[in-house]
């Protein structure tokens, strides 16, 4: 088992690339089922999706399209509470099926505000595709359509996920400890 430190923390390898790898091509074959008629439009929230996103999107060969929002909450290890628009929505979604994809959801805050802004803009409809869910820190009510891995409420990086700005370009995920 492999041990990284990044800043003051240490932290040791919770899931491997490859078992990453393996349940993104699951999760793009679901996809490509349920949405092969509706060329969805895939929304990224950055940072943290940057790279779930770019392996997902090379999986599909739906009519599709794709971009980005920057939505933050998160200040070192812990959320802020507080969703903040860093860069927002520049693509119409009115009549759209949008897919939101997420690196990981604990609290499920920064999603429900999206949700809530982009049904002000009249979507079809809204699915969620996360890579990582924490159940046990769940504190708002979502409908989550695609899943990669339910974790532990535990602090994770790697794949995406950074400590203070370390980890994002690590091709596994790793857990504090």
């Amino acid at each position: 088992m492999d041990t990284i430190h990044l800043h003051d923390l240490k932290f040791r390898t919770f899931i491997t690339s490859d078992a990453i790898r393996q349940r993104i091509l699951e999760m793009a074959a679901m996809m490509q089922q349920d949405l092969k008629h509706e060329n969805p439009l895939f929304i990224g929230i950055l940072n943290g999706v940057f790279m779930f996103a770019g392996e997902l999107m090379q999986e599909l060969s739906i009519k599709c399209e794709i971009t980005f929002v920057k939505l933050s909450s998160y200040n070192g290890t812990s959320s802020s509470g507080h969703v903040q628009t860093v860069i927002g929505l520049q693509t119409d979604v009115k009549g759209r099926n949008v897919v939101i994809l997420e690196d990981i959801i604990d609290t499920g805050k920064t999603v429900a505000a999206f949700i809530k802004q982009l049904n002000e803009q009249h979507p079809e409809s809204i699915r969620v595709a996360t890579l990582l869910f924490k159940p046990d820190a769940l504190e708002h009510d979502l409908d989550i359509t695609y899943i990669g891995f339910k974790v532990p409420d535990q602090f994770l990086v790697g794949f995406g996920l950074d400590y203070d700005g370390l980890g994002r370009n690590l091709r596994d995920i790793y857990v504090r400890g």
